[in-house]
């Protein structure tokens, strides 16, 4: 199977805690209040392709307010994987994505598949996620190991290089928004 849980320390993690951090810079992009989701796509040799968020179409009026209204937003939003995939001006063939904060949805996945992505790496998912999405995280997984995608979940603890990225980041955007 190639889906597997791996530590910072085991990954090249400077570069992948780089784009770990950067889909999570992305991901505040969103207008959606609950779930604001990032994505980066990056070549073998670390260059980024494209870069997505959450959020609805170009041209569909987005005021915060709407993303509060569940029957008007679900059925509109497109998925931070997506966007970065439909962003892209390039090939997307044996490119790595990265996620924030958990993995692909399966609608999500199968277009990430498509796209020709070979490696996803995102957190590993918190308890609350897996509580309420757990039959949809094991299903991308099992959809992706079907596929042959390598699928890593980066477990993000409070001593982690990837949590002290973050730290730093959230502290840096905090600063500089005064």
């Amino acid at each position: 199977m190639n889906s597997f849980k791996i530590t910072c320390s085991e990954l090249g993690y400077k570069w992948d805690a780089r784009f770990i951090v950067m889909a999570h810079h992305v991901s505040l992009w969103s207008k959606d209040p609950s779930t604001k989701t990032g994505a980066v796509i990056v070549r073998p040799d670390k260059t980024i392709v494209s870069v997505g968020y959450n959020g609805f179409p170009r041209g569909i009026a987005d005021p915060e307010y709407l993303y509060d209204d569940r029957e008007y937003k679900y059925p509109r939003i497109v998925h931070a994987e997506v966007n970065a995939i439909l962003n892209a001006k390039d090939t997307l063939k044996n490119t790595i994505l990265y996620q924030w904060p958990a993995s692909s949805c399966s609608d999500c996945c199968k277009m990430v598949i498509q796209a020709g992505i070979k490696t996803v790496v995102n957190p590993k998912p918190s308890p609350d996620y897996i509580s309420r999405w757990g039959k949809e995280d094991k299903l991308t997984k099992q959809i992706f190991n079907e596929a042959n995608i390598t699928y890593l979940e980066v477990d993000i603890n409070d001593n982690s290089p990837i949590a002290k990225w973050l730290r730093f980041i959230k502290t840096t955007l905090s600063i500089s928004s005064r």
